[in-house]
């Protein structure tokens, strides 16, 4: 059992907007709330991060930076070159979508290629590796793992919040098994309560994302530990 505080709850949570409609005044308010919060993170599309980063300068709260995003089809060199962008502009974290596409067809070392290109790009950047799991057998999601770690990822990520669904605690718990204790996992997709949060964690998450952060963390007691 695992007690969580406010505090330490919100620093587990990649606070997110992705919607193609966000405007410059909900970047700056997702921001704010991301800094207000002690979220890990605020995660926005490549063309917000410039406004994202400006907003949460001075603060602990990491600028992320989605990639590939939501296909995961892009041109390897396009992926890294955008990873590269959105480092430079100043994203402290990127979330890659692996090639779903190159992985079923059975081209495992294009898809860790094409990872490790990201990472490379993403010079010293922590790098998520977002495996839409709606979409892959249990076998496939192991063999994601396996390449994302390889490639040298920080994280695997169960789903965009884009596919024909979101994160499973069952999904979790296969994701940690398979790369173990020393790489993050990260549950994102439909997560929009407390106990879909607490259930995550429990099942071996290690960073939440979702739209639902403020909400989340108000269903818990700011100094007052409970378990989950």
């Amino acid at each position: 059992m695992t007690a969580w505080t406010r505090g330490r709850l919100a620093a587990c949570i990649d606070h997110t907007l992705l919607k193609p409609t966000a405007t410059d005044d909900q970047i700056r308010a997702l921001c704010a709330e991301a800094a207000a919060a002690g979220f890990a993170s605020a995660c926005v599309n490549p063309c917000h991060v410039p406004l994202a980063a400006a907003c949460l300068a001075g603060s602990p709260v990491r600028a992320c930076a989605v990639v590939g995003f939501p296909l995961g089809a892009s041109a390897s060199r396009i992926k890294a070159a955008e990873a590269a962008l959105a480092v430079a502009q100043g994203a402290a974290e990127v979330d890659m979508v692996l090639n779903v596409g190159f992985l079923k067809s059975g081209r495992a070392a294009d898809v860790e290629s094409d990872i490790r290109a990201v990472v490379a790009a993403a010079a010293g950047a922590v790098v998520k590796v977002i495996l839409e799991t709606c979409f892959l057998s249990d076998a496939e999601k192991r063999t994601a793992c396996g390449l994302a770690v390889a490639a040298g990822a920080h994280f695997v990520k169960t789903s965009t919040g884009f596919g024909s669904g979101g994160a499973t605690a069952a999904d979790v718990r296969l994701l940690r098994e398979a790369v173990g204790p020393d790489i993050g996992v990260k549950a994102s997709g439909g997560i929009r309560t407390l106990a879909d949060a607490l259930a995550m964690l429990d099942a071996g998450a290690s960073r939440i994302g979702t739209s639902a952060g403020v909400e989340i963390i108000a269903g818990l007691p700011q100094d007052v530990p409970v378990s989950s």
